[in-house]
């Protein structure tokens, strides 16, 4: 398995923002790690998917319901109102104010 897991401090300017000023809601977190699970061989898929999971399980009690959205991925669509967290119905009003017809629907989306 060639995984990994990168852990990205968080300081400086950010902690310096109020988290309802920008779409990034947890300004008071230290750390965004990201689990980044890769591996060759596509008959390991089941296995190497399951760690991944297993990990990201054995890490949830000690963080945060949502995270950066850029570090997320498609399997993680259900966690939008997380990963933006108590800014997401603001951010709804601002996309169906903009983007009604939802033509900016990639990654994380928001839906207007």
């Amino acid at each position: 398995m060639n995984s990994t897991v990168h852990i990205y401090p968080i300081n400086g300017a950010c902690h310096r923002v109020a988290p309802d000023a920008t779409a990034f809601a947890y300004r008071e977190a230290n750390f965004a790690p990201v689990i980044a699970g890769m591996w060759p061989a596509p008959a390991d898929n089941e296995s190497a998917t399951a760690w991944v999971r297993d990990y990201y399980a054995a890490t949830a009690p000690h963080s945060e319901s949502g995270g950066y959205v850029n570090f997320m991925a498609d399997d993680d669509a259900g966690r939008v109102r997380d990963n933006y967290g108590g800014n997401y119905d603001r951010l709804v009003q601002v996309k169906r104010t903009y983007d009604p017809g939802n033509l900016f629907a990639r990654n994380q989306n928001i839906r207007p």
